[in-house]
């Protein structure tokens, strides 16, 4: 590259560097954000749609989906994440941020839609097998999101502000399980009669939950369609230095239209090459391998409890009587939920959001894995005494856990990974991570219901689980000491330290 072309790209990128929060960053942050609130309604409302489907598809197993059919529904659409993370991940290196986004909101959409109409079939895969294969093409969308946004709002943050920007987006996860539980209650709600009626009319009520999650993608497909390539890709990987500062500049200025310059561009090493080079060295490697298996210890725990919140109510005592109605069962669950989410889980994404630019990102992933190794300790030594005498100590305990998984490494594990490589692989390092962490996501979803109904080595199934969800996250917290430190540096400076 000639000096005058590294002046020129130097320029470009201390002024995205330097820059104050614009209406630009704020749009950046809504379009990224959009999504991710599409992506957790979809990959969290599946908890209280299994429950309802338990009551129009299974009454001769006490209202129940059978164990194995419940734990594929959860686990469906963690394992289309995986395959979306990871294919999105490479591509996004491969052929560029822009050209992946959209595409997987359309991908969600489309599973969207195929579950709410998901049909019965009078033989063969049965509701459990058709739903779970639309809930499979909807999580590819959802993981595709996770490398495209992270990376995207990374490459236009500002130094100073990368953290927060970063957590903001993430941070929509919270909305969006709010507005899951929020869409169960009305949708609830508006049907009462019906269901009061004949339970079975709860078909309603989950087929309105799984399609309302077409309408915030809706909202931002067009958005992402149109958004210009990051300046750091077109100057460091397609090697068009006028084209990525022009880019830089317009995005500063608050353009959306894609720049359109013609220049002379270096030779691009091929994506292959430079994977196998930069990862080829143990430094290098082994910050992937922890960012990796953090989000991985991370997941079993976090999608362990999440995706099961409203069996996890009911193991503690926090439900309807037995003589309740199946609306009146499914209302205590709703709101059990939504109060669960609201005190711990929506709260503490936005703590991160305040915190993460001051504090740094290892300090808030080192203090939630350790509040959360002695949570869920405590929950486990303790169960017995919780569920029988104090309930209303559980819910603060397990309120706790919710708010200390996202004040902590629900947000950090997200952020590092979208920060700490250089742009050639930075979209395939945030996809592996992001797969790795949905493989504890998959374990934890698929054997969350075997385990918890049958005792364990002795031990109630429940109660290892809550040990197992400790141990998890005190690996997690060793496994910090080899993260890195991404706060106050640029991009550029991380990538030339690693």
């Amino acid at each position: 590259m000639s000096k005058d072309h590294e002046e020129h790209k130097k320029s470009a990128l201390q002024e995205l560097d330097m820059a104050g929060w614009t209406k630009a960053h704020w749009r950046a942050v809504l379009v990224a954000g959009s999504g991710f609130l599409t992506d957790s309604y979809d990959n969290f409302v599946i908890g209280l749609m299994v429950t309802m489907i338990g009551y129009v598809y299974f009454p001769y197993n006490k209202n129940a989906v059978p164990t194995y059919e419940s734990s594929w529904l959860k686990a469906a659409s963690s394992w289309g994440n995986l395959v979306g993370q990871f294919f999105f991940g490479v591509m996004g290196d491969v052929f560029g941020r822009k050209k992946m986004y959209g595409v997987e909101l359309i991908i969600l959409m489309i599973g969207a839609v195929g579950s709410a109409l998901a049909a019965q079939p009078v033989r063969g895969l049965g509701i459990a097998g058709v739903l779970g294969f639309w809930r499979f093409i909807l999580g590819v969308g959802v993981g595709g999101d996770y490398p495209v946004s992270g990376v995207i709002t990374s490459e236009f943050a500002s130094v100073k502000s990368r953290g927060t920007m970063i957590a903001l987006v993430f941070a929509m996860q919270g909305v969006g399980i709010i507005l899951g539980t929020i869409v169960a209650i009305i949708s609830l709600v508006s049907y009462k009669d019906l269901v009061l009626t004949d339970q079975a009319n709860l078909d309603y009520v989950w087929r309105c939950m799984a399609g309302f999650g077409v309408v915030p993608a809706m909202c931002a497909v067009y958005y992402r369609l149109t958004i210009p390539e990051t300046p750091r890709f077109a100057m460091d990987v397609e090697g068009d230095v006028v084209k990525g500062a022009a880019a830089a500049r317009q995005y500063l200025a608050g353009q959306t239209k894609e720049v359109i310059v013609v220049t002379e561009k270096k030779e691009r090493k091929s994506y292959a090459t430079g994977f196998r080079e930069y990862f080829g060295k143990w430094r290098n490697a082994r910050t992937l391998i922890a960012c990796a298996l953090c989000w991985f210890f991370l997941d079993i725990g976090y999608y362990g409890t999440n995706l099961n919140t409203p069996s996890i109510l009911q193991f503690f005592g926090y439900a309807a009587p037995s003589t309740a109605t199946a609306y009146e069962k499914v209302w205590t669950l709703a709101t059990g939920t939504a109060i669960v989410n609201l005190a711990g889980n929506f709260p503490g994404y936005f703590f991160t959001v305040a915190f993460v630019d001051r504090w740094g990102r290892k300090p808030i992933q080192f203090m939630g894995f350790a509040i959360l190794t002695l949570c869920f300790l405590f929950l486990g030594l303790f169960y017995n005494q919780l569920k029988t005498e104090a309930t209303a100590g559980f819910v603060a305990l397990y309120c706790a856990a919710q708010f200390f998984f996202n004040f902590g490494p629900n947000q950090t594990t997200f952020i590092i990974p979208a920060e700490a490589f250089p742009t050639h692989v930075r979209s395939t390092a945030h996809g592996i991570s992001a797969a790795t962490g949905k493989l504890g996501a998959i374990i934890a979803a698929q054997l969350f219901d075997p385990i918890s109904k049958n005792p364990v080595l002795g031990v109630e199934g429940t109660v290892f689980l809550l040990y197992i969800f400790s141990g998890c996250c005190a690996v997690g917290f060793l496994l910090t000491f080899w993260v890195p430190e991404t706060n106050g540096k640029s991009l550029e400076e991380l990538a030339e330290d690693y």
